[in-house]
């Protein structure tokens, strides 16, 4: 079943609430790997929130997730992608994904890093996204133009 949901652009307001969004959804993961730092894992989203590539997932009229997609001359690099929890493992991950690679599709592959044993790497693998490099903490990986 589809799931019914909505992209909109995203606004310098929506910083706060999205950094907060990242402390919770990173978490076990940074735990995991000794990372956790509640005053980092906010300020370094806050310190790069680009919200002009930021789109905010709306699920019922509520803000429900984020993603962006950034643009360099080589790449698109998938960024900040987190979803609620009570909203993970729906498939609204898949569609979301799906539909911002659409959007944004041309001659450059998309990019994207993920943290080592995060659940979130099979969803990538699912949508062609392969191993590019790897250090202990993040696992860097590429979608090739088709």
């Amino acid at each position: 079943m589809p799931y019914s949901y909505q992209l909109r652009p995203s606004l310098d307001t929506d910083g706060p609430w999205i950094a907060e969004l990242r402390a919770v959804v990173m978490r076990p993961d940074l735990d995991r790997l000794g990372r956790f730092d509640p005053v980092r894992v906010r300020e370094r989203f806050l310190n790069g929130f680009q919200p002009e590539h930021t789109f905010v997932v709306e699920v019922a009229g509520q803000n429900a997730g984020v993603i962006a997609v950034r643009p360099e001359p080589d790449a698109q690099w998938i960024e900040h992608f987190y979803l609620a929890p009570e909203h993970q493992g729906k498939g609204l991950g898949s569609a979301v994904l799906r539909q911002a690679m659409d959007r944004s599709r041309d001659h450059r592959p998309f990019r994207l890093n993920v943290l080592q044993g995060s659940a979130a790497r099979r969803l990538y693998e699912r949508h062609g996204f392969v191993l590019e490099h790897q250090d202990p903490v993040d696992v860097f990986m590429v979608a090739p133009v088709p």
